[in-house]
Protein backbone atom coordinates (compact mmCIF):
# COMPACT_ATOMS: atom_id res chain seq x y z
CA UNK A 1 0.00 0.00 0.00
CA UNK A 2 2.64 2.30 0.73
CA UNK A 3 4.81 1.35 -2.36
CA UNK A 4 7.83 0.83 -0.41
CA UNK A 5 7.59 -3.19 -0.76
CA UNK A 6 11.06 -3.18 -3.01
CA UNK A 7 12.73 -0.83 -0.35
CA UNK A 8 11.80 -3.26 2.75
CA UNK A 9 13.42 -5.98 0.70
CA UNK A 10 16.97 -4.29 0.46
CA UNK A 11 19.03 -5.53 3.16
CA UNK A 12 22.22 -7.36 4.08
CA UNK A 13 20.51 -10.61 2.78
CA UNK A 14 19.61 -9.82 0.02
CA UNK A 15 22.04 -6.82 -1.16
CA UNK A 16 25.67 -6.48 -0.71
CA UNK A 17 27.32 -2.81 -0.30
CA UNK A 18 30.42 -2.89 -2.32
CA UNK A 19 32.34 -0.38 -0.68
CA UNK A 20 35.59 0.14 -2.76
CA UNK A 21 33.37 0.58 -5.84
CA UNK A 22 31.16 2.78 -3.51
CA UNK A 23 34.52 4.98 -2.52
CA UNK A 24 35.48 4.85 -6.39
CA UNK A 25 31.86 6.54 -7.25
CA UNK A 26 32.59 9.19 -4.69
CA UNK A 27 35.88 10.52 -5.99
CA UNK A 28 34.15 11.30 -9.58
CA UNK A 29 31.07 13.09 -8.45
CA UNK A 30 31.04 16.22 -9.53
CA UNK A 31 28.95 18.46 -7.46
CA UNK A 32 28.30 21.14 -10.01
CA UNK A 33 26.57 19.05 -12.55
CA UNK A 34 25.45 15.90 -10.53
CA UNK A 35 27.57 13.46 -12.45
CA UNK A 36 30.30 11.23 -12.42
CA UNK A 37 33.42 11.74 -14.78
CA UNK A 38 34.12 8.43 -15.71
CA UNK A 39 37.36 7.62 -18.33
CA UNK A 40 34.78 7.16 -20.97
CA UNK A 41 32.36 10.13 -20.67
CA UNK A 42 29.61 11.41 -17.87
CA UNK A 43 26.99 9.74 -16.45
CA UNK A 44 24.68 9.74 -13.22
CA UNK A 45 21.54 7.96 -11.79
CA UNK A 46 18.26 9.20 -12.92
CA UNK A 47 14.60 8.52 -12.26
CA UNK A 48 14.04 5.91 -14.42
CA UNK A 49 17.14 4.01 -12.37
CA UNK A 50 15.57 4.44 -8.73
CA UNK A 51 12.06 3.01 -10.68
CA UNK A 52 13.67 0.61 -11.89
CA UNK A 53 16.27 -0.93 -9.25
CA UNK A 54 14.60 -0.14 -6.09
CA UNK A 55 10.82 0.15 -7.42
CA UNK A 56 10.20 2.92 -5.66
CA UNK A 57 7.38 5.37 -7.34
CA UNK A 58 8.73 8.53 -8.96
CA UNK A 59 5.23 10.03 -9.95
CA UNK A 60 2.51 11.52 -7.42
CA UNK A 61 2.74 14.43 -4.77
CA UNK A 62 6.19 15.55 -2.93
CA UNK A 63 7.71 14.14 -0.29
CA UNK A 64 8.75 17.23 1.85
CA UNK A 65 11.04 16.57 5.51
CA UNK A 66 10.85 20.34 6.27
CA UNK A 67 12.19 20.77 9.75
CA UNK A 68 10.97 24.71 10.05
CA UNK A 69 8.99 24.76 13.24
CA UNK A 70 8.93 21.62 13.57
CA UNK A 71 6.84 21.70 17.36
CA UNK A 72 3.99 23.20 15.74
CA UNK A 73 4.11 22.43 12.09
CA UNK A 74 2.06 18.98 12.63
CA UNK A 75 -1.50 18.85 12.62
CA UNK A 76 -2.61 22.02 13.94
CA UNK A 77 0.22 22.82 15.99
CA UNK A 78 -0.06 20.13 18.38
CA UNK A 79 3.31 19.59 19.61
CA UNK A 80 5.37 16.62 17.67
CA UNK A 81 5.44 14.32 20.60
CA UNK A 82 1.57 14.30 21.23
CA UNK A 83 1.18 13.31 17.67
CA UNK A 84 3.82 10.57 17.97
CA UNK A 85 2.27 9.05 20.89
CA UNK A 86 -1.42 9.05 19.31
CA UNK A 87 -0.06 7.37 16.00
CA UNK A 88 2.20 4.93 17.52
CA UNK A 89 0.83 4.60 20.89
CA UNK A 90 3.94 5.14 23.04
CA UNK A 91 6.31 7.61 23.88
CA UNK A 92 10.31 6.91 23.80
CA UNK A 93 12.00 7.49 27.50
CA UNK A 94 13.69 10.92 27.49
CA UNK A 95 17.40 8.59 26.93
CA UNK A 96 16.25 7.59 23.68
CA UNK A 97 15.75 10.78 21.93
CA UNK A 98 18.25 13.26 20.68
CA UNK A 99 16.13 16.94 19.70
CA UNK A 100 13.15 15.34 16.86
CA UNK A 101 15.21 11.56 16.31
CA UNK A 102 14.81 8.50 18.36
CA UNK A 103 17.50 5.86 18.85
CA UNK A 104 16.77 2.82 16.00
CA UNK A 105 17.45 0.52 18.72
CA UNK A 106 14.66 1.87 20.62
CA UNK A 107 12.04 1.10 17.75
CA UNK A 108 13.55 -2.56 16.83
CA UNK A 109 12.73 -3.48 20.83
CA UNK A 110 9.42 -1.40 20.61
CA UNK A 111 8.15 -2.48 17.50
CA UNK A 112 10.18 -5.46 16.41
CA UNK A 113 7.72 -7.49 16.28
CA UNK A 114 3.65 -7.60 16.00
CA UNK A 115 2.09 -9.19 18.62
CA UNK A 116 0.04 -12.40 17.97
CA UNK A 117 -3.94 -11.62 17.44
CA UNK A 118 -3.35 -8.19 17.69
CA UNK A 119 -6.32 -5.97 16.74
CA UNK A 120 -6.17 -3.22 13.74
CA UNK A 121 -4.83 -0.47 15.91
CA UNK A 122 -2.16 -2.37 16.98
CA UNK A 123 -1.25 -3.59 13.33
CA UNK A 124 -1.22 0.11 11.93
CA UNK A 125 0.62 1.26 14.72
CA UNK A 126 3.42 -1.33 13.73
CA UNK A 127 3.20 -0.86 10.22
CA UNK A 128 3.70 2.98 11.26
CA UNK A 129 6.83 2.57 13.16
CA UNK A 130 8.17 -0.20 10.32
CA UNK A 131 7.60 2.05 7.53
CA UNK A 132 9.54 4.62 10.00
CA UNK A 133 12.75 2.33 10.28
CA UNK A 134 12.37 1.86 6.28
CA UNK A 135 12.04 5.90 5.83
CA UNK A 136 15.18 6.67 8.64
CA UNK A 137 17.49 3.69 7.98
CA UNK A 138 17.18 2.40 4.17
CA UNK A 139 16.20 5.28 2.55
CA UNK A 140 16.95 8.94 4.24
CA UNK A 141 19.58 7.54 6.35
CA UNK A 142 21.63 10.02 7.74
CA UNK A 143 25.75 9.48 8.42
CA UNK A 144 24.85 7.67 12.49
CA UNK A 145 22.44 5.41 10.73
CA UNK A 146 21.68 4.84 14.21
CA UNK A 147 18.43 7.52 14.77
CA UNK A 148 15.08 7.75 12.98
CA UNK A 149 13.60 11.08 12.40
CA UNK A 150 9.58 12.23 13.76
CA UNK A 151 10.13 14.17 10.52
CA UNK A 152 7.96 11.13 8.55
CA UNK A 153 5.34 11.00 11.26
CA UNK A 154 2.65 13.76 8.34
CA UNK A 155 3.14 10.26 6.12
CA UNK A 156 2.81 7.27 7.89
CA UNK A 157 -0.34 9.35 9.35
CA UNK A 158 -2.09 8.24 6.61
CA UNK A 159 -1.16 4.50 5.54
CA UNK A 160 -3.41 4.61 2.87
CA UNK A 161 -2.01 7.56 1.33
CA UNK A 162 1.43 6.84 1.47
CA UNK A 163 1.39 5.13 -2.01
CA UNK A 164 0.44 8.25 -3.63
CA UNK A 165 4.14 9.97 -3.16
CA UNK A 166 7.07 10.30 -5.30
CA UNK A 167 9.25 8.36 -2.98
CA UNK A 168 11.45 7.87 -5.69
CA UNK A 169 12.34 11.59 -6.58
CA UNK A 170 12.76 12.09 -3.27
CA UNK A 171 15.66 9.49 -2.76
CA UNK A 172 17.28 10.55 -5.88
CA UNK A 173 17.30 14.28 -4.22
CA UNK A 174 18.24 12.89 -0.67
CA UNK A 175 20.96 10.72 -2.25
CA UNK A 176 22.80 13.60 -4.42
CA UNK A 177 22.71 15.99 -1.66
CA UNK A 178 24.90 13.54 0.44
CA UNK A 179 26.86 12.86 -2.78
CA UNK A 180 27.79 16.75 -2.82
CA UNK A 181 28.04 16.72 0.61
CA UNK A 182 30.68 14.39 0.96
CA UNK A 183 32.44 15.83 -2.06
CA UNK A 184 33.99 18.03 0.54
CA UNK A 185 37.19 16.86 1.73
CA UNK A 186 35.84 17.39 5.18
CA UNK A 187 33.33 14.93 5.17
CA UNK A 188 34.11 11.11 6.18
CA UNK A 189 31.03 9.34 5.93
CA UNK A 190 28.46 8.95 3.70
CA UNK A 191 24.71 8.76 3.68
CA UNK A 192 22.10 8.30 1.87
CA UNK A 193 20.63 5.11 -0.61
CA UNK A 194 24.14 3.99 -1.59
CA UNK A 195 22.40 0.82 -3.22
CA UNK A 196 21.89 3.04 -5.71
CA UNK A 197 25.74 3.31 -6.76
Amino acid sequence: MAGLYHLARLNERWFRLDKPLVSAFVERWRPETHTFHMPFGECTITLQDVAYQLGLPVDGRYVSGCLTDFQTYIQGGRPAWVWFQELLGVIPPANQIQKFAVNCSWFQETFGECPERANEETVRRCARAYIMMLLGTQLFADKSGNRIHIRWLPYVARLEDMGGYSWGSVALAWLYRCMCRVANRHVVKLAGLLQLL
